[in-house]
């Protein structure tokens, strides 16, 4: 019996209006555009021959349906479909990295995306598409550097990780390139179980390692032997401890009533603008504070110590610079971009996974807000 194009019509409708007809008639179409697309590929290549059909399952949008993709002998026919259904897998696994990166729980993440593609997904399978990504992410952090950075800024947070069957809070190191054009770029997220100048001399030769050549100012926290490991990794670069953290550290010493005198010597001891003061100058300074408060408070009287000289390094570099060198600032607005990422977790399972978490958000950053030219740089210099 002969079909109308009536009739064709209608039954096309008659299955369109049910969610499982729609399937259907979704399922018959891209089937046949397939096959369709066999026979003209065996056409134009005439040793060719069909081999049958593999099964093939889409997802999206609420539909869910099994396709037949036609194949060859030679595996050399690569039907139009095929390449869709690649690609819609490429950005589900991306979709799942990027949420999986913000912060977002597995299960969360399931939920999100049953109601995007209409199919549910375990925690099991979100974790391996997010993981998807893992290779990416490690590539990224040990990609080559470039030669000359103006500024290295080096600080370490603490994350809850699970190792061995128990939980630890361990070090994650994060190391800040400022580059001569005034942009910025993580160079490294890697874990150390504790926080030492021995990780940091590691991490910093492995930066020679990748290509870097000359670091202009090394920026950190007063870590114990800090100093003997940049000079054994890069000895001409000048070194700044971050004066955020010591004056954090004074004034927690120091009782509530002495508080805001003891914040104003602060400021007038570490000053950032209108001065001419010289390092040398402003180091005496200081041996002369903790002379007069280590009276009182004996831990202040150890400020006079050499190595803190390094806390004026600062002063050498022009006065619209200062802000920006003088402390680890800007990694530890980083960090808690970190911990907000973190937040919903808990416990790590692995350091691996952390350091994965750690390092999609800051090549975020790098591509991103890093990647400004910061105009303040083109002064660079240093006297």
């Amino acid at each position: 019996m002969e079909v109308t194009m009536q009739q064709r019509s209608e039954l096309i409708s008659e299955m369109a209006y049910s969610e499982a007809g729609f399937n259907e008639l979704m399922r018959v179409l891209l089937d046949g555009f397939s096959k369709q697309e066999r026979s003209l590929f065996l056409q134009e290549y005439p040793g060719e021959k069909g081999n049958g059909f593999r099964p093939r399952r889409w997802r999206g949008y609420g539909c869910s349906f099994q396709l037949r993709i036609p194949r060859t002998r030679s595996g050399a026919f690569q039907p139009l479909i095929l390449g869709i259904l690649s690609s819609q897998e490429s950005e589900r696994a991306l979709l799942f990295h990027e949420l999986y990166a913000r912060g977002l729980s597995c299960e969360n993440i399931a939920e999100v995306c049953e109601r995007i593609y209409g199919h549910h997904y375990s925690k099991q399978q979100v974790s391996h598409l997010a993981g998807a990504c893992y290779e990416e992410i490690n590539e990224w952090l040990s990609r080559r550097l470039s030669p000359r950075y103006l500024a290295v800024y080096i600080d370490a947070t603490f994350c809850s990780t699970r190792r061995d069957g128990s939980v630890w809070k361990e070090a994650y190191y994060t190391m800040l390139g400022l580059l001569p054009d005034g942009s910025r770029e993580v160079l490294t997220v890697v874990n150390h179980p504790t926080e030492g100048a021995i990780a940091r001399e590691m991490e910093l030769q492995a930066l020679k390692e990748r290509g870097v050549e000359q670091i202009d100012l090394i920026v950190s926290d007063a870590l114990s032997g800090i100093e003997n490991a940049i000079c054994s990794t890069f000895p001409t670069a000048l070194h700044q401890l971050c004066v955020v953290h010591l004056k954090r550290q004074i004034l927690n010493t120091v009782s509530a009533k002495d508080k805001a005198k003891m914040s104003q010597e602060l400021t007038e001891l570490f000053p950032v603008e209108k001065t001419n003061l010289t390092p040398l100058a402003a180091y005496e300074n200081l041996c002369i504070f903790a002379q007069r408060w280590g009276r009182n408070s004996p831990s202040l009287a150890r400020l006079g110590r050499e190595r803190n000289a390094a806390y004026f390094t600062y002063l050498r570099f022009p006065e619209e610079l200062r802000r920006m060198i003088y402390s680890t600032n800007w990694v530890e607005r980083l960090n808690r971009s970190y911990k907000r990422t973190l937040l919903m977790r808990g416990a790590m399972p692995s350091a691996a996974s952390v350091v994965y978490l750690l390092g999609a958000v800051a090549k975020e950053k790098s591509e991103g807000t890093y990647a400004r030219r910061l105009p303040y740089f083109r002064g660079w210099t240093i006297r």
